[in-house]
């Protein structure tokens, strides 16, 4: 990730597209493939500091310590059911990305003029005495640390806003009951689905504001009997 983040901002902070095409597929492919070995293991603590973010800010505003009830699996998976869930924050995470882009790019550009409010702000101070490929690795950082921001910030927005409308709609009596819960013995429940995750079903019973939490294998089967999608 890092090297293919540096590989991009070089290529728009210089236009060099013609260099570009000089490089053989096979040494490209090489190359970014060693940019991903490297970043794995920072991807995989930022997917985790993020899922564990986003569900603890959602479920501590309903009482819950979803810590306690989930795997480390169900963390980095949150994420991504997020971005799945509704096109609209798909499209909103990828403004955020061409923005966090923009910016320093924006920086770069403008520093390469020597705009002293663009130097100040990229805290490039001593510029001059900087070489190119240092200068490179200064705005290539700065858009990862800007990205990685803008990322938990934008997630941490969705639990928070997410859980405050939920405890509001509880207060309010205002939950949709759009999920049948059938746990065996001709016996089932109308429910409000909170979430669920490798090992439990959150929820709440239609009439009641009590917030229950069961194993999955303590339930049959589930309905979606309110399915907008298909009428």
């Amino acid at each position: 990730m890092y090297w293919k983040v540096k590989f991009f901002v070089k290529i728009f902070q210089e236009y060099q597209f013609d260099q570009i095409l000089k490089l053989k597929p096979a040494k490209i492919y090489m190359k970014f493939s060693e940019g991903i070995q490297r970043s794995l293991p920072f991807g995989y603590l930022f997917l985790v500091v993020m899922g564990i973010l986003k569900e603890s800010v959602f479920y501590y505003q309903i009482g819950i310590n979803i810590l306690k009830y989930s795997t480390i699996m169900d963390i980095l998976i949150s994420p991504i059911a997020t971005l799945a869930s509704h096109p609209a924050i798909l499209i909103a995470l990828l403004i955020i990305v061409a923005s966090s882009f923009a910016f320093p790019s924006y920086l770069s550009k403008q520093s390469s003029k020597n705009k002293k409010w663009a130097l100040k702000m990229a805290s490039l101070k001593e510029h001059e005495s900087m070489s190119k490929e240092a200068i490179e690795n200064h705005f290539t950082n700065m858009f990862v640390r800007f990205l990685a921001m803008m990322l938990l910030s934008f997630f941490v927005g969705i639990g928070w806003g997410e859980g405050m409308t939920l405890t509001k709609r509880i207060k309010e009596n205002r939950l949709k009951y759009d999920y049948t819960l059938d746990y065996g013995d001709e016996k089932s429940e109308l429910v409000h689905l909170i979430g669920s995750n490798s090992m439990y079903y959150i929820y709440l019973a239609k009439g009641s504001k009590t917030i229950k939490i069961s194993p999955l294998g303590s339930i049959k089967s589930i309905e979606l009997t309110n399915n907008k999608k298909i009428r």
